[in-house]
């Protein structure tokens, strides 16, 4: 008879068990975009804004405040960035992107470009490096949910379909300063390379990441233009 009862208390259990644990799986895998949505929707309804220094004794320290979670979710005041990486780094401002790029990585390998991604955001080795001259510098990175297994900058790019035609992009590079202008953003099939290995006339940066998020079916691609150039050295003008 006990047994009997403890059988009907396991098979009554386990399906409730089995539904909690996936419930539970599912928030962990989702848990940074569902936080990046929300960040990204105060920080939009609080007109929040990023404000770019080159060096943090310049910024004013009374109208801004230092990058941080608490800054982000609390306050209205600007934020200030200070680039992670003037060697080689990216800093998008309307979504908040601040990361080091690994130089020169392979799109096909899979195995290399995700322990790249630990330590940043990928430049494609078969593209240019950021120039005033006419070159495509291609920039990717997950949009993940493994995040994980991926690390640190596995969601970098969480955010990147908030982006707008006009909004600046800010590529570092031995020591100088391209400022990008987004002009294009778009979705292609995850087999599509024309936006890696299409001919260019002009200066241009393409950011790109998987969409839906986690998947490989699509990709979504942001072209931007250069804008600006700002030397690292006068005699590099």
């Amino acid at each position: 008879m006990k047994l009997r009862v403890v059988k009907k208390r396991f098979f009554t259990w386990l399906p409730m068990s089995l539904i909690l644990l996936g419930i539970f799986l599912l928030m962990i895998s989702f848990g940074p975009l569902i936080r990046d949505e929300v960040w990204f929707y105060f920080k939009e309804m609080k007109e929040q804004e990023f404000v770019l220094v080159a060096n943090e004794d310049l910024a004013n320290k009374g109208d801004t405040v230092r990058d941080s979670i608490f800054a982000r979710y609390l306050s209205s005041k600007p934020i200030r960035i200070e680039p992670v990486s003037k060697d080689f780094g990216l800093v998008i401002e309307r979504i908040g992107v601040n990361v080091p790029v690994v130089k020169d990585v392979s799109v096909t390998d899979e195995v290399a470009y995700s322990e790249a991604l630990k330590y940043g955001v990928a430049h494609s080795l078969t593209s240019g490096y950021p120039s005033r001259k006419p070159g495509n510098v291609y920039i990717f990175a997950h949009a993940s949910l493994n995040f994980w297994k991926l690390g640190e900058y596995a969601t970098v790019f969480n955010l990147l379909r908030k982006l707008d035609p006009g909004d600046k992009v800010h590529v570092f590079y031995e020591g100088d300063a391209y400022v990008y202008s987004v002009i294009n953003i778009e979705k292609v099939k995850g087999w599509d390379t024309y936006p890696l290995t299409r001919p260019v006339i002009e200066p241009l940066l393409t950011l790109q990441t998987c969409d839906p998020p986690g998947t490989t079916l699509n990709r979504l691609v942001v072209t931007a233009k250069l804008a600006d150039f700002i030397a690292g050295n006068p005699d590099d003008e």
